[in-house]
């Protein structure tokens, strides 16, 4: 059976790697984001290395847009077997400057936005009586960052939501996961670099034990495995691909 993935965030970075190694092991995949243009991108890439995919636009805080884009994707691709939410903001802000609308924005895209998917795709899954969630929340949500006090509570309540969700579908052929990345070479991490503040990569590399900052393969490849029939026994864990920064 071809089983059918959806992946938000799926145009850059992490979830367009994501994207294709889900493509390589044989999975549909449903590219959503909420840059229609680049999902389509991506989209076109994987069909061109022979994988069957399709892409959607949406913003993932939106519940109507996302319910909306999940019509798409059953109708194109049928009922959504893996979820691997990797859509998500992130940045620095002393945490007395951050604002109300702020806190607000980094809950709705990070927390609230990977709950509308879960919960839209759940009863695809408990139909079928399998289904792979794998949840790309962050370093920060174990152990917390210093000027990212926003960021990291949104991250915490994805890694708190995965565990809930993992124990009351454990039973229905469903699994869910988290991967917690700690520094990956994205462009949201380049982005972020712009801020002095924030230490360079070759500093960053050294605070890893592996000696490295990860790249979105690394991601990738430990989210495909998630996603696999081998992956029927692991359910609400923490899976760390992180160089050892963080054990």
């Amino acid at each position: 059976m071809t089983r059918v993935a959806l992946v938000t965030g799926g145009a850059s970075g992490l979830g367009s790697a994501v994207c294709g190694h889900l493509a390589r092991a044989g999975r549909r995949v449903a590219v959503l984001d909420r840059d229609g243009a680049a999902a389509k991108d991506v989209a076109e890439r994987l069909r061109a290395e022979g994988a069957q995919a399709m892409s959607t636009e949406a913003d993932v805080s939106d519940r109507a847009a996302v319910d909306a884009a999940l019509d798409r994707v059953r109708a194109e691709l049928g009922p959504v077997d893996i979820l691997v939410t990797s859509a998500g903001i992130s940045g620095f802000v002393a945490f007395e400057e951050i604002s109300l609308e702020l806190w607000e924005r980094y809950l709705a895209v990070n927390l609230t936005g990977t709950f509308h998917c879960i919960q839209s795709v759940v009863p695809d899954m408990v139909a079928a009586g399998w289904g792979r969630i794998v949840t790309i929340s962050s370093a920060a949500g174990q152990t917390g960052t210093a000027r990212q006090g926003h960021y990291s509570a949104a991250k915490a309540g994805v890694i708190g939501l995965t565990k809930a969700v993992a124990l009351e579908y454990a039973g229905r052929g469903i699994t869910a996961n988290t991967i917690p990345p700690f520094a990956v070479d994205t462009p949201l991490m380049r982005g972020a670099q712009s801020d002095r503040n924030i230490p360079r990569t070759e500093t960053i590399s050294r605070m890893i034990p592996a000696g490295r900052i990860g790249t979105p393969d690394d991601i990738g490849a430990t989210a495909a495995f998630l996603c696999s029939e081998a992956a029927g026994y692991v359910t609400g864990q923490i899976i760390a691909a992180n160089g050892g920064a963080v054990l």
